[in-house]
């Protein structure tokens, strides 16, 4: 069955963060001249302006800093996952990334719980990073 729900645009500034999820691991850039770890993805640090951004795997362990449980689907392609978190992880790192809490219990989801990444193949070329809460 193919994939229905909406896809990242990957473009050049981007690629290397989906080709590495792709590999089920999660990179960020790293800023070389202030030490800053940011996301998404972009041509220029976010706190310091420089254009020394290296790629570096990361931890992929977290908070979640905020959330939402969603009972109405944003769309058909949703309708069968409801209830659905979306969230805002805090990265051990510092950046904040939105994803998904995979859960088969969307109301036991709490602002500061410890997630760690997980990756969905969602087709050929793009795998998702999502979160579940540590054990």
């Amino acid at each position: 069955m193919a994939y229905e729900k909406p896809l990242p645009v990957v473009n050049e500034e981007s690629r290397p963060f989906w080709d590495a999820c792709k590999r089920h691991e999660l990179i960020l850039q790293h800023c070389q001249a202030c030490g800053a770890y940011g996301f998404y993805p972009r041509m220029l640090c976010k706190a310091c302006h420089s254009d020394r951004l290296a790629w570096e795997r990361v931890s992929g362990e977290g908070t979640i800093y905020s959330y939402t449980v969603c009972h109405r689907p944003a769309g058909p392609a949703f309708k069968a996952e409801v209830p659905y978190v979306v969230a805002l992880i805090e990265l051990r790192e510092g950046p904040r990334m939105v994803s998904n809490i995979v859960t088969p219990d969307a109301e036991s989801v709490r602002i500061g719980q410890a997630v760690r990444v997980t990756f969905h193949d969602v087709t050929e070329d793009i795998s998702l990073p999502k979160f579940v809460v540590k054990g």
